[in-house]
């Protein structure tokens, strides 16, 4: 992280009935690329350490960029056919649990 920004500052979150770590950090300034670049060096980081770039509890708009990248096309899909299902109109959290996609396109 710090070649990325050597100014970022980090926190981590455990969980130790059941082992999970939640790690993040937050850039020294005010920039959307190193933001997003911390935030892609974390992920792979996580992936690369058979952790995963999200909790159990969500998704949200900051982590769809993340679940974009690494969920793959076919997990995708089958999330947007569920969230259709259970919202046909496109109204409850509307862009914030799924990465918009060729194949979702809420009714609203």
């Amino acid at each position: 992280m710090a070649e990325i920004d050597p100014g970022f500052t980090d926190i981590s979150v455990a969980h130790f009935g059941d082992g999970n770590i939640h790690y993040t950090v937050w850039p020294s300034k005010s920039d959307l690329d190193i933001e997003a670049a911390l935030r892609a060096a974390i992920d792979a980081l996580a992936v690369e350490m058979d952790g995963t770039f999200s909790a159990e509890h969500g998704i949200g708009i900051c982590k769809l960029p993340s679940m974009a990248r690494h969920k793959n096309a076919l997990a995708l899909e089958v999330m947007r056919a569920i969230k259709t299902a259970l919202d046909p109109r496109g109204i409850l959290n509307p862009g914030k649990t799924l990465p918009r996609g060729k194949l979702f396109s809420p009714r609203i």
